[in-house]
């Protein structure tokens, strides 16, 4: 059967559909860190439907649909070998408790590319829980051969600065899930795949319209930016975290505010912003408040403050750039 190669946040993954907005890698690695099943495949690992009385609901999300309803529920089986993610509009993903294998369905009336907003988010987030990379809710742009991450609860601007220093020249190596690894005491971000996902009113921001750039899906208001294309680069190499921003509260008609924070601060911050963490256990858990810890000792966490103009989005990049190139000075 024909397979589709990809490296994703530093692990090689083989599909046997390909997957859209992602360029094939020439890896050879096998067999691949993670193996994914989309659609009906007669290589699954799991059985594609199970009794639904030998599960156990163990999640459900507080995010809704239009009606009402949880956007996902997570089920158990009895022998907790893997976790079954149901989402309201009927798309399914199994994955087994070692982050090796994921399997993928969809209903008749969707389709991949709405199971691939999934995939690329919360399932793949989760699978990198799974095989220990603690990952913050953050995008991360290359700055001198480093990176810097961008932190905060939705609707802070992660991405759309990520893209506004895109659009400045800078490289982007991820955005939304920024995945940690630490080496000899530093830490270092993966680089996650060639994209930025952008909210119309950001691309109105940047670009002057919202439909300067096109949607993921149909049905799905975010757009789409690609990098590597037309000036927009993205980092494919796993690069040292030099500094982590937060964004934080806007202030009226002013110019960007960069704050110190001190460490008990920056690290209960940065907990709160970590990525797929409703399903961790306890050892899970533990892990990454040590390694957010060591983290929040080694390198600086700073507040930033900016102005709620839009047209101040410059000089938000300057203030940050001004603020990395002063630890080197």
């Amino acid at each position: 059967m024909k397979s589709f190669r990809y490296l994703l946040f530093g692990s090689s993954l083989s599909s046997n559909l390909p997957i859209p907005g992602l360029p094939t890698s020439n890896s050879t690695i096998a067999p691949p860190d993670i193996q994914l099943h989309l659609g009906i495949s007669s290589e699954v690992e799991f059985h594609p439907a199970p009794e639904p009385k030998s599960e156990t609901l163990t999640y459900v999300s507080s995010y809704t649909d239009v009606s009402g309803e949880p956007a996902l529920r997570v089920w158990e089986p009895p022998r907790r070998d893997y976790l079954h993610f149901v989402y309201t509009d009927g798309t399914e993903f199994w994955l087994d408790r070692k982050g090796s294998t994921i399997q993928g369905m969809w209903p008749e009336q969707s389709s991949l590319e709405n199971a691939t907003s999934y995939l690329l988010g919360p399932i793949l987030g989760f699978v990198l829980r799974l095989r220990g990379v603690v990952c913050l809710h953050a995008s991360a742009v290359a700055l001198a051969d480093r990176c810097v991450a961008f932190v905060g609860p939705a609707g802070a601007g992660k991405s759309t600065t990520a893209a506004a220093f895109a659009r400045s020249g800078r490289s982007v190596i991820s955005d939304d899930i920024v995945g940690l690894v630490e080496r000899e005491g530093q830490f270092y971000v993966l680089p996650a795949y060639p994209h930025l996902c952008l909210w119309p009113e950001s691309v109105q921001m940047l670009y002057g319209s919202p439909e300067a750039l096109p949607r993921f899906i149909q049905d799905w208001e975010k757009r789409r930016l690609p990098l590597g294309e037309d000036g927009a680069r993205f980092e494919d190499r796993t690069l040292l975290l030099e500094a982590v921003y937060l964004l934080s509260t806007r202030r009226a008609q002013a110019a960007p505010l960069i704050d110190a924070i001190p460490s008990a601060e920056a690290l209960l911050a940065l907990v709160a912003n970590t990525y797929a963490t409703n399903l961790i256990d306890r050892d899970m858990r533990a892990k990454e408040f040590a390694v957010l810890g060591r983290l929040v000792s080694s390198i600086p966490v700073r507040a930033v403050h900016p102005s709620d103009d839009p047209r101040r989005l410059d000089d938000l990049c300057a203030a940050i750039r001004d603020d990395f190139e002063a630890r080197d000075a």
